[in-house]
């Protein structure tokens, strides 16, 4: 076996924290490229590196790492789990099929076609079917404010799910090979707007929900992930939505468990050749 191994990064931001300290870590004995995937011709990258770290989520990304799988390539995470986490209607019918406690979710093919719904009965979640950066994520609570965003956003899918009365702050889980980080953060939704990020321990956790998002990601075939939970009383969890490669920001041993993996798979795939 090669004693060097070779990690490709797909994406357009290598000097994002958690990739520039999992690079550095690397570095010291292995090679990291950088795949910029909005610019990269998969045709012309030359030898296929040992493994690749999706990190950039935009159609192009996809499609280029779709190309690499289809010459044997390894990547984390695949295009078609990626591809899953992006499509929220798609998320949440694998979620409550597999009986996770994922909001209930509608889809519109428009906010014009919501707006004209009978309005809702009670506060509701809307957000862009297709989860991308900027995509809109809105609670409303009355058929004129459901009016305001149709003036913006009428023709963009959207998904609608009930208000879940919760404390304010939303559990950001994230995982990374069964390895779970956790931190707290004030929802976007709260009336004072999203607040900082804070770390928890694990043993913060409600009982059972370290094993619940390590199942989430068991259920869409992820191996870095994140996982937004919301305690809807008691210790009660409902996810409300699942992210592929998140950015994992200021979490003690992620760039360490990033690194861990990335070497683990690109040995299974030279030992399997």
């Amino acid at each position: 076996m090669r004693d060097a191994t070779t990690v490709g990064l797909i994406t357009p931001e290598p000097d994002h924290p958690l990739l520039a300290a999992t690079t550095e870590l690397l570095s010291r004995e292995h090679r990291v490229v950088t795949v910029h995937p909005e610019t990269a011709d998969a045709a012309a990258l030359g030898p296929l590196a040992d493994v690749y770290l999706l990190k950039s989520r935009t159609s192009r990304a996809l499609a280029l790492a779709r190309d690499l799988e289809s010459r044997g390539a390894a990547v984390i995470n695949s295009a078609e789990a990626t591809t899953l986490c992006q499509d929220r209607t798609a998320m949440a019918e694998r979620a409550r099929d597999a009986g996770l406690p994922f909001s209930a979710t509608r889809t519109f093919g428009s906010l014009a076609e919501l707006a004209a719904d009978t309005g809702p009965a009670r506060p509701l979640v809307v957000k862009s079917r297709h989860s991308r950066r900027h995509d809109l994520v809105a609670r409303v609570d009355s058929p004129d404010r459901l009016a305001e965003l149709a003036g913006a956003w009428a023709d963009e899918p959207v998904v609608a799910q009930e208000f879940a009365e919760n404390s304010g702050y939303d559990h950001k889980l994230w995982v990374i090979d069964g390895t779970v980080f956790a931190a707290l953060r004030r929802s976007e939704l709260a009336p004072e707007g999203r607040g900082p990020t804070v770390p928890l321990a694990l043993g913060e956790l409600p009982s059972g929900w370290a094993e619940l998002v390590v199942e989430a990601g068991a259920v869409f075939g992820l191996d870095v992930y994140g996982v937004d939970v919301i305690d809807t009383g008691d210790g009660a969890p409902l996810i409300v939505d699942i992210n592929a490669f998140p950015g994992i920001r200021g979490q003690a041993g992620a760039p360490e468990a990033l690194a861990a993996l990335a070497l683990r798979r690109a040995r299974a795939v030279v030992a399997a050749a």
